[in-house]
């Protein structure tokens, strides 16, 4: 399957809700075909920064670049065109509608052929084609959630807490997935509560803390002061 390499960047991006300011000068980089890791406690920005960059918050300032092109103006919609691909927390299927049809609506080209990929990547899939979203299982929902990123072609996947209340083998094949994509060439920001499994997926992480990264850097180093500044609240040494 060909696909864009393209690099995703925020660069100084402040954004919020209203008066409310979550992020604060962030800056960050997904390189072309790699993992970055993204942690922090509940409520720091992740989430959001993850909805800036699928351009469902817009930034009050700073930018958002893919590749060489500033996409900071671009809708939702024009960004998901552009091979950005947000996979939400809550996992954001279409409920009533069978399995078959929440695939189809993702396919790039419109060629039915294209959903063996998904079911390549999930097979239990290809057993629940007919059934109706809402009735598969909270696993197999998830697995649907991310199967669309097989068939849109992205450059950039943004996925966001996949493993929240999930069995554990469950979680393991959601995990063999993106690293399929990643083999792939795709680039993935990764949102997740467990730190042990997201150390060994990511290429590099990021540390939020109050709004800004408070470190960043290979898996392998990754700085626990830091990372337990974030999760206590507290104000971390290091910036980065």
């Amino acid at each position: 399957m060909s696909r864009v390499r393209a690099a995703l960047a925020l660069a100084g991006v402040h954004a919020g809700y209203g008066r409310t300011e979550v992020l604060r000068g962030v800056s960050l980089t997904v390189p072309p075909g790699k993992i970055v890791g993204l942690l922090g406690a509940n409520g720091v920005g992740k989430t959001t920064l993850l909805r800036v960059a699928a351009a469902l918050v817009r930034p009050a300032a700073g930018e958002v670049s893919l590749g060489t092109a500033d996409v900071t103006r671009l809708g939702a919609h024009q960004r998901a065109r552009s091979g950005v691909c947000l996979i939400p927390e809550g996992r954001g299927i279409f409920r009533s509608l069978s399995v078959r049809d929440n695939l189809r609506m993702f396919l790039r080209s419109g060629a039915e052929a294209d959903l063996g990929t998904a079911v390549d990547a999930f097979p239990v899939l290809g057993r629940r084609m007919h059934q109706r979203a809402g009735t598969l299982s909270g696993g197999e929902q998830q697995m649907l959630a991310v199967a669309k990123a097989f068939l849109c072609r992205p450059a950039v996947v943004l996925a966001d807490e996949l493993s929240l209340g999930l069995a554990p083998k469950v979680i393991e094949e959601i995990y063999a997935a993106l690293r399929l994509l990643n083999d792939q060439g795709v680039g993935l920001l990764v949102v997740e509560q467990y730190v042990q499994r997201i150390v060994e997926l990511a290429d590099s992480l990021a540390v939020l803390s109050k709004g800004q990264v408070a470190w960043s850097g290979p898996a392998g180093e990754l700085d626990e002061q830091a990372l337990l500044d974030s999760y206590l609240g507290t104000r971390a040494d290091s910036a980065g």
